[in-house]
């Protein structure tokens, strides 16, 4: 590059992975859209966040925006029609974090089914002498259906194996290559499930799958583990579910209008919260920073993005 473009960062950044955004361009925080007006004609790029995006007005206030590149899978806050329809680049950090987010699932699967939350409290209260242990549930032989048959899914499937679970999926085609069941229709793999697991992608299409009805198919002893989208639950349904005992359980890794959730989740007992960590390790956060920005060096240096979207 001969010169430093300027990019919009509306995320922040680790150190390391903003010191090597600011050696190879010139930076500026968001702030807000009426400050953008300073400085709009000289953004080209924007690093941003899969939960942030880039806003309606954002993308409208930048005339020369060419790529948006982000640090994460998630796309649905980001309009993809209007970028291609500008010619905007975007790029995501596809490959990076699905290990670490399989992982997630399953240690929130084994907290919900094996009380590890509850009885870390139990033995912290000093209660274990007093009274006996309430006893938990084997995740060997559960059924668990997985909701989005993707890389994530896949690799959420080949660790619940080795546990010696059932599996089956819906999604939105048969994966041919997979030995897994493929159910097409998603209520009758919740009826079928001990275990549903939620990893399909954010937007339109997926709001709000998991409703009342589905929770109801899920039954008294099931099981809800979302490392997907908050968007994805209908959530006053899940907390009436969960209230009512309608269903067993819930991990949770993601909410509606996050970090600012539903207060009604921290008096339930049933659920184990993360806050948005599934990606959350030192390894995966540095390569997904990483490769955000190797797709905007490769943007700026005329090459095809690495990880490509729009």
């Amino acid at each position: 590059m001969s010169s430093r473009p300027d990019i919009l960062a509306i995320d922040a950044f680790p150190s390391p992975i903003l010191e090597r955004l600011k050696e190879r361009f010139t930076l500026h925080p968001y702030k807000g859209v009426a400050d953008l007006k300073v400085f709009a004609d000289k953004i080209r790029g924007i690093v941003t966040g899969g939960g942030s995006g880039v806003k309606p007005e954002i993308m409208n206030a930048l005339p020369n925006l060419g790529v948006i590149s982000v640090n994460g899978v998630g796309t649905d806050q980001i309009d993809l029609e209007e970028a291609r329809r500008r010619g905007i680049k975007v790029a995501t950090t596809q490959n990076t974090l699905t290990d670490d987010v399989a992982d997630m699932a399953m240690a929130l699967t084994l907290a919900v089914m094996r009380d590890i939350v509850r009885n870390d409290k139990f033995v912290r209260a000093g209660e274990w002498p007093s009274r006996p242990l309430t006893l938990s549930r084997s995740m060997t032989r559960k059924r668990m259906g997985i909701a989005g048959f993707g890389h994530i899914g896949q690799a959420i499937a080949h660790r619940a194996a080795a546990f010696g679970m059932e599996l089956a999926y819906f999604n939105s085609r048969p994966r041919l290559e997979s030995n897994c069941k493929f159910e097409p229709d998603f209520q009758k793999l919740a009826e079928w499930s001990d275990v549903l697991v939620l990893a399909v992608s954010g937007g339109p299409r997926s709001a709000n799958m998991v409703n009342a009805d589905i929770l109801k198919a899920l039954g008294p002893q099931g099981v809800l583990i979302n490392i997907a989208r908050g968007s994805v639950v209908d959530e006053i349904a899940l907390i009436t579910a969960l209230k009512e005992k309608q269903i067993a359980g819930a991990g949770l890794d993601v909410f509606q209008n996050e970090p600012n959730i539903n207060p009604e989740f921290f008096a339930l007992e049933n659920t184990v919260l993360q806050a948005h960590q599934a990606s959350a390790t030192i390894e995966t956060r540095t390569a997904m920073g990483n490769l955000m920005i190797d797709n905007l060096i490769a943007y700026f240096e005329g090459r095809p993005l690495l990880t490509p979207v729009v």
